[in-house]
């Protein structure tokens, strides 16, 4: 039913989308003060012992394991995945070469404090020794703890941001695959058309639909997730990378401040990346290599350019 309704809107046009989303915004940002607010007086109105109570979402010495650290940060990944989609929406942005730029920074700054205080909440208000009798919905029961009415509005409000989530990934996708489709990375015929009338590429955003609506029978959250992350964890090593040849090796003055920030991203990355499971490695490495025999095959063993992002001058004003 998602994969059906947020295919509809955005074939309706980028503002429709741009509404639909405003919309969703707004609700969820109201949902998350009310559940701050809330958290922090259920913590501040139930006096505790533990002398290490508000450290101990940070580190817990009775369940820390490095296992378990990678694990989770490769989980939580997801949290930032996406936000660099908005790069693909430069055509329909006004002054792209800086408001998309400004976008996508204070997008992940947002997401990043949002979701980390989030998480610190609900660690505080949840007892340490008790377990949940379901991690995929764990959020909702911690928010409850705090207030019952919470059960309702945050189960629903998580409704919300994941088909908004899906909602704006499809027309990211769609728009990716336009860049492509248009460069002849991927058949122009297809993928490199625009609707006339909504500006839209309606084929592209049939595709991602269709995809989204075959994952949904064959594919859980948890094994998405970790695809997901296989494929952004190697795009961010190779952003990682870019930078430290552009800044660093190509430079004339090797400063610290352009080799530090690339190197421990790299590697931050390359550990996440390690520790996903077997499943993740075999089914998104399969989808690697069929990609870069694509990749060779169109370009000729690579020895021209297979796509290429810049605007033409006529989109850029």
């Amino acid at each position: 039913v998602f994969a059906a309704v947020f295919t509809w809107l955005n074939l309706r046009g980028i503002k429709t989308s741009a509404r639909v989303n405003t919309g969703m915004a707004a609700v969820m940002s109201a949902v998350i003060v009310v559940v701050f607010i809330a958290a922090i007086r259920y913590i501040f109105g139930h006096p505790h012992n533990d002398p290490i109570f508000f450290t101990r979402p940070f580190y817990d010495p009775q369940t820390f394991t490095y296992g378990n650290l990678f694990g989770c940060t490769s989980i939580a990944v997801l949290t930032y995945i996406g936000f660099d989609g908005i790069s693909t929406l430069s055509e329909e942005a006004e002054n792209p070469r800086r408001n998309i730029l400004l976008a996508t920074v204070l997008t992940c700054l947002v997401i990043g404090i949002l979701s980390a205080a989030e998480v610190y909440i609900a660690q505080l208000v949840w007892p340490a020794s008790q377990p949940f009798s379901n991690p995929d919905t764990a959020y909702v029961f911690a928010a409850a703890r705090t207030w019952a009415p919470l059960f309702g509005i945050v189960g629903f409000t998580l409704l919300v941001a994941n088909f908004g989530s899906g909602f704006g990934s499809q027309i990211g996708a769609a728009r990716l695959l336009y860049g492509m489709g248009r460069s002849n990375a991927l058949p122009k015929s297809f993928f490199g058309a625009v609707d006339a009338k909504s500006r839209v590429p309606r084929n592209n955003v049939l595709f991602v639909g269709a995809i989204a609506l075959l994952g949904s029978f064959f594919i859980s959250y948890g094994r998405g997730i970790e695809l997901l992350n296989f494929g952004a964890l190697i795009a961010f090593m190779g952003v990682n990378a870019a930078a430290f040849m552009r800044y660093f090796v190509r430079e004339p003055e090797k400063k610290i401040s352009n080799f530090l920030p690339p190197i421990l991203g790299f590697l931050i990355c390359l550990a996440l990346w390690w520790s996903l499971s077997r499943d993740a490695w075999i089914v998104g490495g399969t989808w690697m290599l069929l990609g870069i025999a694509f990749g060779a095959w169109k370009t000729k063993g690579f020895r021209s350019g297979a796509i290429n992002f810049e605007l033409p001058p006529e989109e850029e004003a």
